[in-house]
């Protein structure tokens, strides 16, 4: 592929992308009509005019993000399209699906409405906003896996043998750890053998994420005080210096304080600096957070990688969706009146 053509093409797309004085103009505006009206001088300014014919306030944020993003996402499989490519980058955005199941599931489970649903799902995979519609409004849990087995979704597949499990226990880790185990594993699959660039970098990306979700299983462990063997198979095989023999370590001291001292020395040290009153009240949302920035930081930082690789186009998936989930967590704080040190605090990366 002409990686030079398609980065001067994703270079063009950065330049749209909003710098820390924008969004700081965002984030001092005093209500939603106002942040509109900031916005519309930036590039979402045709999502909101189109939206605004439809929808206000804070739904007409939420509609045009997403709008726009996956025109954004859409734009970048076409400069692939045909390609080896394609199918690489596709496994990036393929996370989304994976994501947005995950969310509709988690929302039937706790009888939220479709629209709660669908504002947090993000339609840039192979699920398209008709088809994110069409599955919040199914009534239950499984009729979301139903339908998705009757449209021919390799996920249904993993959800359809857990359910019957998931049915005895009512336990969403269940059917969580069901998709996420296929898609890393289908995603290693296809990067196996690969020696390029490009499959280095997506690889490294993958497994970074399979850490993370080893950490969140662990931290839930240890909050939850879920017992150690039931929760050995919900590991997921990850990187060298976060092995499944280090995780079940972390279980085995029973402690948060305990199982961050085994990540002093590894990429994830960093989680050992959340503040001491987030530990000894096992608010493992604040390490959660951390880990989410990690991880959006680590794709970013793509855009310095190797000018002839995939690696400037996984960089924009990450800032691209990095810059739409802050103006959500804008537009949401705006409306509960929350106050601008915890909106700040909130957002996954400035």
């Amino acid at each position: 592929m002409e990686y030079a053509y398609v980065n001067s093409r994703i270079r063009a797309m950065k330049s749209r992308l909003l710098d820390r004085r924008q969004l700081d103009q965002l984030i001092n505006k005093h209500d939603i009509d106002a942040l509109i009206t900031e916005l519309e001088k930036t590039p979402y300014r045709e999502e909101l005019e189109r939206a605004g014919v439809q929808y206000s306030g804070v739904t007409r944020i939420e509609y045009a993000l997403r709008k726009d993003l996956v025109r954004a996402f859409r734009n970048l499989l076409s400069f692939t399209s045909g390609e080896e490519e394609e199918n690489l980058l596709a496994i990036t955005l393929n996370r989304y699906d994976v994501q947005n199941i995950k969310t509709i599931l988690r929302g039937k489970r706790i009888h939220a409405t479709p629209g709660e649903i669908l504002d947090c799902t993000i339609p840039a995979g192979e699920l398209d906003e008709a088809a994110l519609t069409e599955l919040v409004k199914q009534p239950d849990v499984k009729s979301v896996i139903d339908l998705l087995a009757t449209w021919g979704i390799v996920y249904s597949r993993p959800l359809t043998k857990a359910f019957k499990e998931y049915s005895d226990t009512r336990d969403m880790l269940v059917l969580e750890y069901a998709i996420d185990t296929y898609y890393y594993q289908y995603a290693l699959a296809t990067l196996k053998g690969g020696e390029t660039e490009d499959h280095r970098v997506i690889r490294d990306m993958v497994i970074t994420e399979i850490d993370i979700s080893n950490l969140r299983t662990v931290f839930r462990v240890l909050r939850d005080q879920i017992d150690r063997e039931d929760a050995k198979r919900y590991l997921l095989e990850g990187s060298s210096e976060l092995g499944l023999a280090t995780l079940l370590s972390m279980m085995k001291g029973g402690t948060l304080e305990g199982a961050l001292k085994h990540l002093e020395h590894t990429s994830y040290q960093f989680l050992t600096q959340v503040p001491p009153e987030y530990v000894s009240a096992q608010k493992i949302s604040a390490f959660e957070k951390e880990l989410d920035r990690y991880l959006v930081r680590k794709g970013i930082g793509y855009f310095i990688g190797d000018p002839l690789s995939i690696a400037y186009a996984i960089a924009y998936t990450w800032a691209k969706y990095a810059e739409v989930t802050n103006i959500r967590v804008i537009a949401r704080c705006l409306v509960s009146e929350v106050p601008e040190k915890d909106l700040r605090e909130a957002l996954i990366s400035v």
